[in-house]
């Protein structure tokens, strides 16, 4: 799995859900299809005069989140930001060129109520419940310095193997400290609420 492939994987499902964050800090979701992609970056369509639209400029941040039926989920997380003046009409154009079904709902001239946002600042993760063991990934889009998540185990890992044998998928692997695979770790804590010295940590937790 690349980000190259997530891209397209998102592309091939058409319609996302993308949420924001509205004026008074409460979660706000849509489904978005209006959508163009590039190897580096997403464009996508909404009208001026929505919600969706005025929440993007006043914070911009946003998290797209698609499911496949292979059982692969794909989320971005980044910051959405309004293109160019002198690039909206290219774009919009590119969108119902690919979209058809836009000129039905913004025929003619009514388009130009529209604005197009990009995104090519962002974090991408990949994560696949239809293999066994399960797989994730998470891939950089732009030059966002990516976050770690999950657990990991320290140096006062006793060697007792407790957190490999309730690990779920199996993807602790014995040593001086015991391993966690992050590429196969569901993140569930089953390992961190079960070692009986605490020597499981959450990654990016400050102490």
């Amino acid at each position: 799995m690349d980000l190259e492939t997530c891209l397209k994987k998102m592309e091939l499902v058409g319609v996302l859900a993308f949420a924001t964050v509205d004026q008074e800090g409460a979660p706000q979701i849509r489904n978005i299809s209006a959508i163009h992609y590039e190897k580096d970056a997403i464009y996508f369509f909404t009208a001026r005069g929505k919600n969706f639209c005025r929440e993007l400029q006043e914070d911009g941040r946003v998290q797209i989140l698609c499911y496949t039926r292979y059982k692969e989920m794909i989320r971005m997380s980044g910051k959405a930001y309004a293109v160019a003046e002198e690039e909206q009409e290219k774009w919009r154009d590119l969108i119902f060129e690919e979209q058809p079904y836009l000129a039905n709902v913004y025929p003619g001239d009514t388009r130009d109520i529209g604005i197009i946002f990009c995104i090519d600042q962002a974090e991408v993760e990949y994560f696949n419940l239809g293999v066994n063991p399960i797989f994730r990934e998470t891939y950089s889009l732009g030059s966002v310095t990516l976050k770690k998540k999950g657990y990991h185990i320290t140096e006062k890992c006793i060697g007792c193997g407790k957190c490999k044998r309730v690990c779920p998928q199996r993807c602790i692997d014995e040593g001086k400290p015991y391993v966690i695979n992050q590429n196969h770790c569901l993140h569930c804590g089953n390992c961190y609420e079960n070692c009986p010295v605490k020597a499981i940590e959450r990654n990016g937790v400050s102490v």
